[in-house]
Order: structure tokens, then sequence, then C-alpha cells
């Protein structure tokens, strides 16, 4: 559905490049929760399943042929965006992640209020020369940045380390806890196809993510030899696919199983005896609260956001250091060898989700930088969400 110049509502237009993995989630709950509002919506993308799932929400998507990092393509994507904004006219622009941040400001260059959201910062995934031209330009960059929103405070305190001196408002990743709940991990099991051949009482242990350096799978492979030995039987899930993928197979043991894409990530979070997030870095990753909201302990990696998406009780128990295998088998290894302490984690962290990371009022908060930026008001004909009080195991 196309948006028109002539709509009275607020007209909103988010730009992202990635199209699959948590940020496409982050957009997604975030386009929804704004066509609830009474907003006039339009994300500028390249095509892919979040285009479609867009779509089924009501939204006007753009077609935007981006690649993932600066190239030469850069001048083309630029001159591309300006058009979709001149065409859509919105009265701000919302900017996800480093490559749409770095092409949508240059497109706007200030001239439309404009958001910015890192979902990590660009020069923590690169070294050298790439890292410190990618500081150069958040800092040049962030004049054309109304708001720059972080996931955690952990986050903007990078970007402040790096030079960068913008207007922050810190807003923690939620999650859809009608979609993201706990549910019997046999009973899920059973319905898994990968899980055909394995034993419906092996320990399992699950990582959700691309597959890419960032991620960090490379490191878990490492440490997963360890745990294979003291926990026997025990089998490693690879959901997720990226660059990474054919290198990380070409090492990884009989014990690893490789599911690809998948459409949907729930039934995996609700099989899994533990997850384990390994990353290298981050802004707050969603994996590890959309596998507390089902229910399920975690081990992360202690990189930014990790400790603000934890409360402090789990904290000793659930994060390792970063780039360290044996640190990251030691804590794989004590929770699959101990049920009660896993079953005790998973509680502990389904209440904290619940608490403090439902989507609806990280949608809540963003709209308030929005109606601080233009006067963003709901639209009086659309009733306003229900809110649950608590959801139960």
């Amino acid at each position: 559905m196309r948006t028109s110049t002539t709509d009275p509502r607020p007209r909103v237009l988010h730009l992202t490049q990635p199209v699959e993995g948590g940020v496409a989630r982050v957009v997604t709950d975030l386009v929804r929760a704004q066509l609830t509002a009474g907003l006039a919506v339009t994300v500028a993308c390249p095509d892919g399943a979040l285009t479609t799932g867009l779509r089924q929400l009501g939204a006007d998507v753009r077609h935007w042929h981006a690649t993932r990092s600066p190239g030469p393509s850069l001048v083309r994507e630029v001159r591309h965006l300006a058009r979709v904004i001149d065409d859509v006219r919105p009265h701000l622009v919302h900017a996800h992640s480093a490559k749409a941040g770095l092409a949508g400001r240059l497109a706007v260059r200030g001239r439309i209020p404009t958001v910015f959201q890192p979902h990590a910062w660009s020069f923590e995934a690169t070294g050298g020369a790439a890292s410190a031209l990618a500081r150069v330009w958040e800092r040049w960059g962030v004049r054309w940045a109304s708001q720059v929103v972080c996931v955690s405070e952990a986050e903007r305190m990078t970007g402040m380390h790096a030079g960068i001196r913008g207007r922050w408002s810190v807003i923690p990743n939620g999650v859809d806890l009608q979609r993201f709940r706990p549910a019997s991990a046999g009973t899920v099991r059973a319905g898994l196809r990968p899980l055909r051949d394995v034993d419906p009482a092996a320990p399992l242990v699950v990582c959700v993510g691309r597959l890419c350096r960032q991620k960090g799978q490379a490191v878990l492979l490492r440490a997963w030899s360890s745990v294979a030995r003291r926990v026997p039987g025990a089998r490693l899930v690879l959901v997720g696919d990226g660059p990474d993928r054919d290198r990380l197979r070409a090492y990884a043991p009989r014990s690893v199983l490789f599911t690809g894409a998948v459409a949907d990530v729930v039934p995996w979070y609700q099989a899994a005896d533990l997850v384990v997030l390994p990353s290298r870095w981050e802004g707050m990753a969603l994996a590890p609260l959309e596998a507390m909201a089902c229910g399920r302990p975690v081990v992360a990696t202690d990189v930014d956001g990790a400790r603000e998406s934890l409360p402090l009780s789990l904290a000793p128990h659930c994060l390792v250091p970063p780039g360290n295998p044996a640190t990251l088998a030691r804590a794989l290894t004590e929770l699959l060898l101990d049920p009660p302490l896993r079953a005790s984690l998973g509680r502990q962290g389904l209440q904290y989700v619940l608490s403090s990371h439902d989507v609806r009022h990280t949608a809540e908060a963003v709209t308030d930088v929005y109606r601080h930026l233009i006067g963003v008001r709901p639209d009086p004909r659309v009733a306003p969400p229900q809110h649950r009080e608590s959801i139960h195991p």
C-alpha cells in the first residue's frame, strides 16, 4: 500500500539494509506498533523476507537495492534513497544500522528530522584503517542525526568514547511476548525436522544468529570440542545462514547441526536446553532476550548490552569474556550438567524479560522520540493496544 503525501497522518520512513536477523525483527516490531498507532509508515530496504512481512502488515515498502557494506555503489544508493525521500516526503526518517545510517544521512543531510539507530557501531566490525575511517564518518555524520538511539547504555558509551557527540536516547530492545513464550521442549523438538535423528533426551545447545564474524560461531566451535567430551551425547545447533557458513561447516564435528535460514526461530529457542550467543560485539543482542522470553537459560559474551539484558543474579553464570573458547566451554558444560540450575536461571530470565523488555514499551519509547522531534500524536480513530499483565510459563 502506497502512502499518499496528502495523507494527514505523520509519515515515517524507515531505512534498513539488513533484511534478516535481529535488525529486521526490530524494524518489523516498530512498523507493526506504528501502524497500529495510526502513523503512515514506509520502509525502504532491499527485497527479501522482510519486505514480504512488512507488506503483510500494511506498510508501504519501497525497494532499495543496497549492498551490506559501503563500496563503489554508495553514490548510486544515496541517489536512489534521495528519490524515495522526495516521493514519500516523510516528516521523519529513521535509519537503522551502519549502511542505512550512512546512505540515509547523506541523502537527507539534516533537511528532515532524522533518527539514527546504529544497532552496534560500524567501527567495531573492522580494524585498522577501515575502523579509523568509520569513526571519522560517525563523528562527522552525527551532525545530520536529530537523535541517536542506542539500544543500551554501553552502546552509547562506546559511541561517546569514540568521540561521537550527538543527542542521545537509550531505548533497550524489546521482545514480542505474544510470540516468544515458553513451551515444552520435548513437544517442540518432535516437530523440528533437522532433529529427527537426534536422541530426544540429548542435551541441546542452540545458537541463533547470522553466521559471521560478529556473532562468534567460530569461537563457539573451538569451545564445543571440550563440551562434547564432558557431556556425552550433547548436540549444538547453529540456526541461521551467512558468509561464514561453508568455513564453519568445514571443521564442525558431527555433533554440530546447521539449519540454514529458518522462517521462525521461536521453536528453536523452545527446543533448547541452553541458548548461547558468543558475539564479538553487539549493541544489545535480541537472541538472549528472545531465549529468556521462552524460559531458556542463556550463556552470552560480555559485550555491549549484555549485562543490561540480564538480571544481576544471572551474570556470574551467564556472561563470559568474548573470544575465549576455554571460558565459554566451562560455562556451557557447567549448565548442561546442572539441570536444576538451568531451570532456575530460565525462570529468573523469563520474569526479567516480562518486566523489563516488552516490545510495546520499546515502541512507545521510540514514538516519544518522534513526538519530541515532529510532534507525533496517536491517531484518535485508532484504539490503543491492550496491555497484558503477565505471561506465565
